[in-house]
Order: C-alpha cells, then structure tokens, then sequence
C-alpha cells in the first residue's frame, strides 16, 4: 500500500473519531449508549463454563444440597452457592465465593419450623447474595436434601428466589431438585417427618425428586460408602448437565431445542429423568426397552400416571445413523414414549466413541409415589 493510500485511511479513520469530551448539550448520550457495559459487582461468580441452552445457576441448600451442588460446580457452572445455617456441614475445599453463611446461627437442629423462621427472617441475606454473585440469570436450580432441618426448610426462600428472578426480568423460573432418605434413614420418624414436609411444600411447584434408595442400590457393591454419594452426585450432575448441553445443540437429524427445554422445565409438579445403554440397537423392542430400562436405572422414584410433558434423547454412533433398521426401531421408540406422554420431545444425536445407544429420558408433569 502506497504511503497516500495509508494517510487516506488514517484521516479516514480519524474522520469518524468520538471526541474525548462531549458537547454538553449530548452528555446525556453516555447513559444510554448501547456500547456501555453493564455494571458487575466485584463478588460476581464468572460465567458458567459447562455448556447450557439456558442462562442458569446453582443454589445448594443445607448440607445435603450443597454437596450436590458442589458436583455442578466440578462440572463448570461456575455461578453456584451454597447457603446453609452452619458452616461445619460444607464440601470439603470450597472456595469461599460460592459460601453463603446465615449469620448467628449454628444449625437447626433438624427442626424444620425453625429452619423456616431461620431462612425466612434472613431472606434479604439470601437475595442480596443472588443478585451480587450471579448478576442475571434466567433459570435457578435450587438444590436440597430431604430429612435435615435447613434443606427440608428450602421453601421457605421460595419467595426470595421469585423476586430475584422478577427482578432481573428472568425468562425462567425455579426448579428445585430434591433428595428423600433412604428406607432405613426413614425409619426414623423425624427425618421420615422432614422429607414428607419439603414434597408437600414443593408438590405445586417444578421439581425432581431423587431417591437416596435407589441411589444406593444403583451403586451397591461398586463403590464403597465414602464414595457412595459423592459418586450419586457427580453421576446425577453429569446427567442433567447433558440434558442442558444436549439442547444448546443442532442434530442433523432431529433437534432437542432449548424452547423443549424450557416447556419441559416450566410444567408444575414432579419430574423424572432416567437413562440407558442399549448395547443391541437392532432390537424390534426397542422402545419397551429404553422407556422401561431408563424407568428402572433412574435415580429417581418410579412415576405413575400419564405426566403432561416426555423428551426422549438418542445418542448414537455414525454407524448406527446409518442402518436403516436402527432408524425404523428409533422411530418405534418415540412412538412408545409419546403414546405414555400428553405430550412429547425428541431429538437425535450423532457422537462418536459410546458404548451403545444412548437414550435420556425426562418427562415432567407426573404423579408423585410414595415409597
């Protein structure tokens, strides 16, 4: 380029220049310009790094929930706390960004009409939390375990995380996802008392209750007992996670999207979610297959009734993309699955390097079963 040509381009480029003070008659320019950067606290988390097809965040309460919270902070999403009452009851190596402490206050004794004054007479300590570390978020996940005093008594802030998500114009609303104790843990009758408190509080609510029993009989005789729930909770972060990155993507073949998404997680009342590998994909029963497998392996109770919403998700190899047979006993399979649902989701993915046919399966809207 000649010597001209490159001051044609400069005076060019200076042609167009903001002056570095305005005329005072535009000064008012500056609040609305469209180029100016939102204000961010200093004590706001960083993005989610785990992919999502929604804006979300995390929010583990009692001791129970903030243990499964921490697995979704392993996996990236980043914009997670973890409120309690105490703080002797936390995931050993927290950082303390993501710890939201109640102050004076050492527990509750599991006395969940406590835990409720406790929670509800601090809930501008909570707020305040969720707008300086997660700034906007559009979905929040509230995270619990059933049978101790301060997770039993989450819906007590139910109130708090509504205003939150009003008050940053948010496109989603709460989810909570819930343990209940295991049969012998039931036996006795305050944390049987504690777990049936929360279902009936969250019952019109969206929520996804997993089953500490089945939990344990999943992973009976491979892990030992310390590994027991840090092993549940990873493999249940894992799971929903996929779910959540799983719609954030395009299928060739057919889509899960993130509007699916978001009708699957509005709906009021319990959800379920559930997986399988078929290793034979070539199967004529296919759907009775996958739709019963990902009933019994889940980690969730077993539902009844017809739910309102089902998502079944494939995951397949390029081989199994390509024979027309396993297409023909796919498409059986989500016929299988939409006729047990008012309504239903499908998407199918191609990935390399599975152990056999994926399928995830979410359904929300269903009938709660006591075990």
């Amino acid at each position: 380029m000649s010597e001209e040509n490159k001051n044609e381009e400069k005076n060019e480029e200076k042609k167009w220049e903001v002056p570095a003070v305005l005329d005072d008659d535009f000064d008012f320019l500056d609040h609305y310009d469209d180029q100016g950067k939102e204000a961010v606290s200093e004590q706001q988390l960083p993005e989610n790094e785990a992919v999502s097809a929604i804006n979300c965040a995390f929010v583990g309460v009692g001791g129970g929930g903030g243990k499964l919270a921490k697995a979704f902070l392993d996996l990236g999403f980043n914009k997670t706390i973890l409120v309690n009452t105490t703080g002797k009851d936390q995931p050993a190596g927290m950082d303390p960004k993501h710890l939201v402490l109640i102050p004076d206050s050492d527990g509750v004794g599991k006395d969940v009409e406590f835990g409720k004054k406790v929670l509800k007479d601090n809930g501008a300590v909570v707020e305040d939390a969720l707008r300086t570390k997660f700034g906007k978020v559009d979905w929040l996940f509230v995270l619990a375990g059933g049978g101790g005093g301060t997770g039993s008594s989450v819906a007590a802030l139910n109130s708090v995380f509504e205003r939150y998500l009003t008050s940053v114009q948010a496109k989603g609303r709460v989810v909570y996802i819930v343990s209940i104790p295991t049969a012998q843990e039931s036996l006795n009758d305050t944390i049987k008392s504690n777990a049936n408190s929360l279902i009936s509080d969250l019952v019109e609510l969206p929520h996804l209750v997993i089953s500490n029993e089945k939990q344990t009989q999943l992973l009976r005789g491979k892990v030992g007992m310390l590994s027991l729930y840090p092993t549940a909770n990873k493999s249940f972060a894992k799971l929903f996670g996929q779910v959540l990155k799983l719609s954030s993507q395009t299928s060739s073949i057919q889509t899960f999207d993130s509007k699916d998404l978001e009708k699957c997680l509005r709906t009021p009342g319990r959800m379920f979610i559930g997986t399988t590998v078929v290793r034979n994909p070539d199967d004529p029963n296919l759907g009775v297959t996958v739709f019963q497998n990902c009933i019994k392996r889940s980690p969730c109770p077993t539902p009844r009734g017809k739910p309102s919403n089902g998502s079944i998700l494939f995951i397949l190899t390029p081989e199994m993309a390509d024979n027309p047979d396993v297409g023909k006993h796919l498409d059986a399979a989500v016929s299988y699955v939409g006729g047990r649902t008012s309504t239903l989701f499908s998407g199918v993915y191609v990935k390399q390097n599975l152990p056999g046919l994926v399928s995830i399966l979410l359904i929300t809207g269903v009938n709660w079963d006591k075990e």
